[in-house]
């Protein structure tokens, strides 16, 4: 209790520094030290019908009534609905709807108890307020707060009033649509069914995704509570927090700090508020304002959103959107309110109203007595903004009663006089349940074109208009109609929200943003950690390869094979094709030494046949050297197999004919050195190696080495074949298009067998070097070989340190290089001779340096 006390004296700190400083007149502490009070005792308006004329005085009575400040719209608005109703000629005619004048305006419940003791008393009630021989009242109209209707039916069922006809005006409450407590009792207010959805239909128009709640401890505030969190899973809008207040006023206390540091430490920007506003909650909104917590606020009509007591500043962005039923404007009101003149009459409501607008001076002797005030001022702007035409939702609810009432009474008089035509009084036996039975029955058109249902299962959906309200000093507020909710249309056109009003209202129609994380822009995506709301996420960027063109998106998206992602990670683009082509320099450079080196061995070939009797020719083998040439010239042209737009054929080709036409020329190349090797022993003495020379054992040797490797090849072909394969991730931006060797252990297979041929035929050209020169090229075929195994010793290394086109020029160029080696030492010296020194190409001259 000492908390609540050191509280509220916190609190109107601000309100005693601005009764010093303005000792004469503070309409601003006036005004919200009647607030409460007001609103807690309620008001009650007792309806009768009675066959009368009502006088114009009767409403210069009426505002000559001294009453509370709170209570005079809802006055108000019964009088000017009760005289537009007594003036229709066509509804009750004769008779006319009149309410009880109290000291105040209206009755409470306290006077209300006193006005039924002293009418038990004097053993009678006043005329037009026994409803038959029931002896209960014939209307009575309850509100704002629904307490007050609970509270008047507990004192009516007390004194044994049970069948009294209530209208309540006010915010719908679910407890009094129970029709077994309440059974003679009419919601005028139309249930909040649409108001979830509108309101985050709001929230997300503004790409607001993190909202604070602050909503009652009780049955309606868990309920709407439920129904929020549903609509606001659906569209990933996320809580940063819920303030359930408790009713308790001392449990509040203990915890109000909590709730304080809640909405002050959040991160958002908007907060939505649902409850009574008589209750604790209300006690919380002031205090979070009046601490300067600058918030967007949402909430509904019944809220008085006028309660911050601090500066306005315009620098500061806080304001309330205002959700309210949604009705035809009434323009009767409009000339109703324009009539009243403030000076000619006492009520200092009106006093008020007009020196706040018109800056009117207070006499520091009596702040009721204005002057210097502008008396042809046009009061419109003045009820446009400040009263909100006089008519909120509350004041709509009692304008709607007294039309119910006025056809419930016309249809049930003119039953009467269908029925009984020479009883027409309404007096007579008019017990309430009669008017009850009409009254459940009752719809109609009021005068501004809304449909009014009386029976609640025949209501239609709430819409809502949606008010941006902006607090100025003094209690003044600009409230601004900025939108619409209509649950009767599509989704995507339900909410319609005008940002041109928004734009006048607050110069811009940027609203502050309410988001629990940034935005994950292109190139990024949301990634959730343990424990984090729906709302709230890290934006990482995409993965290799992978792209997001979107904002805020939970998955980036892979490209195609044949696409790869730019730098940014928001764009696909198509990747080049790479393989060693014949229109690249490269691929144009090894063919054409392909294409040179095979004309060469062509027209070595050609020689060595052209002159095949000679001896140079003759010495050297030449069935093994046309082989050797043969080999070489296929060797040459299988380079093009390499070069171009690999196909399934093509890899099948490559290795397989590099492997066979290899094995060819090294097997003949062994075979020449064995021919040499024998030659050289058959003229040895006692030696019988002549069979072997004669016999075509050279021949065998290479027949013999190319089975294997047809072997070898063959088995690879069975196992895993060489196939066309697409490499995305060698090279960034490019596919690689290549065979693919298929069996690393085959390929490695035919290329070791080719390397010990290779190895045998160096070691057997090195050790028969020493031979007499006459017959012997043995040193050509010593020198070629290591020629032949040192580039293909070299390969192994630069083959796989290179990647993608290069790796296949490395091959062609290896293949290349030891077929001219081959070529270059073995057969350039004997063309040389055939065609430049002829003369070193005979018997005698052979003989000659052979005898030397």
């Amino acid at each position: 209790m000492f908390t609540f006390i050191f509280l509220f004296l916190l609190l109107n700190i601000p309100l005693l520094v601005a009764r010093f400083i303005h000792p004469s007149c503070f309409w601003r502490l006036k005004q919200n030290e009647d607030m409460n009070e007001d609103l807690e005792k309620g008001c009650l308006f007792l309806l009768s019908a009675v066959q009368l004329s009502v006088e114009k005085d009767y409403f210069n009575h009426f505002l000559n009534i001294k009453m509370p400040t709170k209570i005079y719209p809802y006055a108000m608005a019964l009088a000017f609905s009760l005289n537009e109703v007594n003036r229709k000629s066509d509804l009750l005619p004769n008779i006319s709807l009149v309410f009880d004048f109290q000291e105040d305006g209206c009755m409470s419940l306290p006077e209300l108890e006193s006005f039924i003791y002293l009418s038990q008393d004097n053993g009678a009630f006043p005329l037009n307020y026994i409803c038959g021989e029931e002896n209960s009242w014939t209307v009575v109209l309850t509100g704002p707060r629904w307490k007050t209707s609970v509270n008047f039916r507990k004192v009516v069922i007390l004194h044994g009033l049970q069948k009294v006809l209530q209208l309540t005006y006010g915010p719908f409450h679910p407890i009094l649509s129970d029709h077994e407590q309440f059974s003679c009792l009419y919601q005028m207010a139309l249930k909040d069914t649409s108001l979830v959805m509108a309101m985050v239909s709001f929230i997300i128009y503004f790409h607001w995704n993190w909202v604070g709640l602050a909503i009652s401890d009780n049955d309606q505030g868990i309920q709407f509570l439920s129904h929020l969190r549903t609509e606001m899973e659906k569209n990933a809008v996320c809580f940063s927090f819920v303030n359930m207040i408790p009713v308790d006023i001392p449990l509040y206390m203990s915890k109000a700090g909590v709730y304080y540091n809640q909405v002050l430490t959040s991160s958002t920007n908007v907060i939505i508020i649902y409850g009574d506003s008589d209750t604790t909650l209300a006690l919380s909104f002031r205090t979070w304002e009046s601490l300067g917590i600058q918030r967007l606020w949402v909430t509904t009509s019944q809220w008085d959103v006028t309660t911050s007591k601090r500066d306005f500043n315009l620098d500061s962005f806080p304001s309330t959107f205002v959700f309210t039923h949604k009705h035809a404007e009434i323009t009767g009101i409009k000339n109703f309110v324009q009539s009243l003149n403030p000076l000619k009459y006492s009520h200092t409501y009106l006093a008020r109203l007009e020196w706040m607008a018109f800056s009117c001076d207070v006499s520091a002797s009596n702040c009721k007595n204005l002057k210097n005030c502008s008396y042809n001022a046009s009061l419109e702007w003045l009820m446009e903004q400040t009263f909100e035409m006089a008519f909120s939702d509350g004041s709509y609810d009692i304008y709607n009663a007294v039309y119910a009432v006025a056809h419930a009474f016309h249809e049930m008089i003119f039953q009467r006089i269908d029925n009984s035509p020479k009883d027409n009084n309404i007096r007579s036996k008019s017990p309430c349940l009669e008017l009850h039975s009409f009254l459940k029955k009752t719809n109609f058109i009021n005068p501004v074109g809304d449909r009014v249902y009386m029976n609640e299962k025949e209501k239609l959906q709430a819409e809502y208009d949606i008010f941006q309200v902006w607090n100025f000093p003094h209690i003044l507020e600009l409230k601004v109609k900025i939108g619409k909710f209509s649950p009767y249309f599509p989704k995507s056109q339900q909410l319609v929200v005008s940002e041109d009003i928004i734009e006048w209202a607050t110069g811009g129609k940027q609203m502050p943003p309410s988001i629990c994380s940034p935005d994950c822009g292109p190139g990024l995506r949301k990634f959730w950690k343990e424990g984090m709301a729906a709302c709230c996420f890290d934006c990482v960027p995409c993965l290799e390869n992978e792209i997001s063109n979107e904002t805020n998106v939970d998955h980036c998206l892979k490209c195609e094979e044949d696409q790869y992602a730019n730098t940014e990670h928001n764009h696909c683009i198509h990747r080049a094709v790479v393989f060693l082509s014949y229109e690249e320099p490269l691929g144009m450079t090894l063919a054409l030494m392909a294409l040179c080196f095979s004309v060469f061995t062509a027209v070595a070939l050609g020689i060595f046949v052209k002159h095949h009797n000679t001896p140079i020719v003759k010495a050297n083998n030449r069935s093994l050297s046309y082989i050797l040439l043969s080999s070489l010239i296929f060797s040459f042209l299988c380079s093009f197999l390499f070069i171009g737009h690999p196909n399934s054929v093509t890899c099948l080709l490559q290795q397989i004919t590099f492997g066979l036409v290899f094995t060819v020329a090294v097997s003949t190349v062994l075979a020449k050195t064995v021919t040499v090797v024998l030659a050289f022993n058959v003229i040895v003495p006692e030696r019988r190696m002549r069979h072997c020379l004669v016999s075509g054992l050279p021949n065998y040797i290479i027949l013999t080495c190319i089975l294997i490797q047809i072997i070898l090849c063959a088995i690879w072909l069975g196992i895993s074949p060489p196939f066309i394969e697409r490499d995305a991730f060698s090279e960034h931006g490019k596919i690689i298009i290549f065979c693919n060797k298929g069996s690393i252990i085959s390929f490695y297979s035919v290329l070791g067998y080719q390397a010990s041929l290779a190895l045998g035929t160096f070691i057997m050209a090195y050790l028969a070097r020493n031979l007499p020169d006459t017959f012997n090229e043995a040193k050509f075929l010593t020198f070629s070989m290591l020629l032949f195994c040192s580039v293909w010793v070299t390969f192994l290394p630069v083959y796989y340190s290179t990647k993608g086109k290069f790796m296949v020029a490395v091959e062609v160029f290896s293949i290349l290089a030891s077929s001219a080696g081959l070529l270059g030492c073995i057969f350039i010296p004997k063309c040389y001779i055939i065609l430049l020194r002829p003369e070193r190409n005979s018997l005698q001259k052979l003989r000659w340096k052979g005898s030397s």
